[in-house]
């Protein structure tokens, strides 16, 4: 199964915000395990090292995107979802192409601490907490 994580999942992990960090961490411990695999959007790498050399340096920002190489697979940003994204007018530009990129991935969900940010039509978004009620992972 395909798994889609925005940006702010893998930075509660990366940067142990709390109270978000637990739920987090645990998703990402399932994809490093193979229970499923984790999606991310290719922006997520930029995104990441620009946050987090900032708050914790350099040498820590790629250090944290090694280990983003080494559990997630990320989805190519191109032109056709940067134009999907453009015309949906969602009301936050990255989010909407992290879902576009979740749904070029043919992700069974997207999983974000903002679901209101997107859509359901065409496929469910889940937060963390919902993300690990619905799916059993024994």
């Amino acid at each position: 199964m395909n798994v889609f994580l925005d940006t702010n999942v893998l930075m509660d992990v990366l940067l142990g915000r709390k109270p978000f960090a637990a739920q987090s961490r645990r998703i990402w411990f399932l994809a490093e395990r193979g229970k499923f695999r984790g999606l991310i959007a290719a922006m997520t790498f930029p995104n990441v090292y620009y946050i987090v050399r900032k708050v914790r340096g350099a040498e820590a920002a790629r250090t944290m995107l090694t280990m983003l190489r080494s559990t997630f697979t990320p989805v190519a940003l191109d032109g056709q979802i940067v134009n999907q994204a453009l015309d949906a007018r969602f009301a936050g530009f990255e989010d909407a192409l992290q879902y576009f990129s979740a749904l070029r991935a043919d992700a069974a969900c997207l999983i974000t601490r903002n679901p209101g940010h997107f859509p359901r039509a065409q496929m469910p978004v889940l937060s963390p907490a919902e993300f690990l009620a619905l799916y059993s992972f024994g």
